[in-house]
């Protein structure tokens, strides 16, 4: 069913182009790309069956829209269009499409949300005070992150408050440290990124999980964790 998926690419910057160099080994065929130049021509981007969206906060809802009208299902890794969330999924939820959204696709951070919050479970009852700390490379606009944000989300759903700072510096693809402090010892989670593939590889895999479904996912879903939502 995925062979030969087409797959629409909207922004093609330095993940945009990662997931095009990428796509070959996931049987993916990039179909075209939506760039400054066609973004408010929807009528002539090439047809797809899935559109990857690594664009900008303020192009994600009209994208989705658009996408969405032509039947194109979306995977949408683009950050700090949250606070819309809400209007587009009512938006889409008409529409025959399928639609995975995630702050971060790298499998390994994925994984490391659902590590965060089920320490943040046990940890938290017994007085120990969470805390957050992200790091990126220079050019990032959103502090904190999304997948900072997202790791808050779910630290703090376990009870306690957890500070969030942020760090922007030369090339760093990007670093998350979850702790947790107490007075006489402290725990710390680290997810690392060594350089940006697995964020455009979880992308693809995403790619080829939703061609065929109808809904709104997230990487919970794809990854089978439970209490996905």
């Amino acid at each position: 069913m995925t062979e030969g998926l087409r797959v629409l690419l909207v922004g093609h910057g330095r993940m945009g182009q990662l997931v095009e160099s990428l796509a070959p080994e996931y049987r993916v065929r990039i179909a075209g790309v939506v760039s400054s130049r066609n973004a408010r021509q929807p009528d002539t981007w090439p047809a797809a069956d899935v559109a990857i969206d690594f664009s900008s906060a303020g192009a994600v809802v009209d994208n989705a829209r658009a996408l969405g009208a032509r039947g194109v299902s979306l995977v949408i890794g683009t950050t700090g269009w949250q606070a819309h969330e809400p209007a587009l999924r009512e938006a889409v939820a008409a529409m025959p499409i399928g639609v995975i959204a995630a702050p971060n696709f790298a499998i390994g951070v994925n994984l490391f949300l659902d590590l965060a919050e089920r320490a943040a479970m046990m940890l938290s009852s017994r007085g120990f005070s969470p805390w957050i700390h992200e790091a990126h490379h220079a050019a990032k606009r959103d502090a904190p992150s999304g997948t900072a944000v997202a790791l808050q989300r779910v630290v703090e759903a376990a009870g306690a408050p957890a500070d969030v700072s942020s760090t922007r510096a030369g090339h760093i693809p990007g670093t998350h440290t979850v702790g947790f402090d107490s007075p006489a010892e402290a725990i710390t989670l680290t997810h690392e990124a060594r350089d940006r593939s697995p964020f455009a590889r979880g992308a693809l895999e995403a790619a080829r999980w939703i061609h065929g479904r109808r809904g709104w996912y997230t990487m919970r879903d794809l990854l089978a964790l439970e209490g996905s939502r």
